[in-house]
């Protein structure tokens, strides 16, 4: 399945946010990315210079030809310039909600629809008044699946009645708060609170992280998976992203998106391999071009990434082990076994931050099921060149 993304949002000339991040971030978790653009804008890693709104009537198209042709599986709304933008966005989703063939009555709409409320920007420009952000509480919260206002964006919107009695769950993201660490608290999820809280990233490359993670949920949304999984996916996705920022611009530059590669989408991903360690193995390595990413004191492991994104592991006396990263380690476990699959061992939590299952191959071979995250590629202990 390619899942088909309708992206509702405006342009960034500098490609670090926008329309530009919602469509690598589409692309990289492999899903189809179609584009209803609301707004030009001059910006860069330095701020915003200039926002031109796009005509009512020319968003209302280009949402209409997508949706009456293509098909949608998942909305993203971001960035809306102002209220006639609001009105017009609202009016079509309507008009299709109304019309299209899996519509059922009592639900918000036939796809997830990720609302993502842009009013202020990573550099802390405004982006829309508050007249727009109550157009958006007022017309497009009856249709959102989920609402992702960034701390600063929350504080606006729980000034205006009604937010917080739609119904709607609210995932507010904590990026922009004080602290070494970063908390996402999700609210109204069948009354409960949800929350994710790493270590802050320590740079200053994350333009466009609220439009990345709404487009990152909507793409995981549309394979099917359950909001609270889709929202811990795509915030490794977003994390991923800012560890491989290129360094880029001045200011507050772009993450890395083209980088993040086999870590993320459905299914198994082959993206580790383990072989013995043998004198002089980390210099042929090295050699080889692979980069060391890991050692160890005593020279018994090392590990080291290839271009594209895959990762080799050298270590003393080891088997040779192929690794394939699953999503959901214990549920494709539990699958495998209830079609007869036999582990050697079930999923236990490793000290190098891997949660891992082993098994063979009719062969004989040592394959490992595991969730890394960021610990594949980035862990705690990852060389740092200088």
């Amino acid at each position: 399945m390619t899942p088909r993304i309708l992206i509702i949002a405006g342009s960034d000339s500098g490609g670090g946010a926008g329309i530009q991040a919602d469509i690598k971030t589409v692309t990289m978790l492999g899903g189809h990315a179609m584009t209803a653009v609301t707004a030009i804008t001059a910006q860069n890693s330095l701020g915003v210079q200039l926002i031109a709104p796009v005509s009512g009537d020319i968003v209302a198209e280009q949402m209409a030809s997508v949706l009456e042709d293509i098909g949608v599986d998942a909305i993203k709304i971001g960035m809306l310039p102002n209220e006639e933008v609001v009105r017009i966005v609202a009016g079509v989703l309507l008009a299709w909600r109304g019309s299209a063939e899996r519509w059922l009555p009592g639900t918000r709409m036939p796809v997830p629809v990720v609302l993502d409320p842009v009013l202020v920007a990573t550099s802390g420009d405004a982006l829309a008044d508050a007249s727009v952000a109550k157009a958006i509480v007022a017309r497009l919260m009856p249709f959102a699946s989920i609402v992702t206002p960034n701390f600063r964006e929350a504080r606006v919107l729980m000034d205006i009645p009604g937010f917080t009695d739609r119904g709607v769950p609210i995932l507010c993201k904590g990026g922009d708060d004080e602290g070494e660490e970063i908390t996402d608290t999700l609210f109204g999820l069948h009354g409960d609170n949800v929350d994710w809280t790493d270590n802050r990233i320590a740079t200053r490359h994350t333009h466009g992280t609220g439009c990345t993670l709404a487009s990152a949920i909507a793409t995981y949304l549309a394979y099917g998976y359950p909001l609270v999984e889709a929202i811990g996916h795509a915030r490794r996705f977003v994390r991923l992203a800012i560890h491989d920022a290129p360094g880029l611009g001045q200011g507050h530059g772009p993450m890395g998106h083209h980088r993040v590669r086999l870590d993320a989408g459905p299914g198994v991903r082959l993206n580790q391999v383990t072989v013995p360690m043998a004198a002089g193995s980390e210099a042929f390595y090295r050699t080889l071009g692979l980069t060391q990413i890991v050692d160890t004191e005593d020279g018994h492991y090392a590990r080291f990434e290839a271009a594209g994104g895959a990762t080799l592991s050298t270590e003393t006396g080891a088997a040779p082990t192929v690794f394939f990263e699953c999503d959901n380690l214990d549920a494709e476990v539990a699958r495998l076994q209830a079609a007869g699959v036999v582990f050697d061992h079930l999923p236990v939590d490793q000290d190098w931050l891997w949660r891992e299952a082993r098994l063979t191959d009719p062969a004989g071979n040592v394959i490992c099921l595991y969730q890394a995250g960021e610990a594949r590629r980035y862990p705690p202990w990852r060389i740092v060149k200088g």
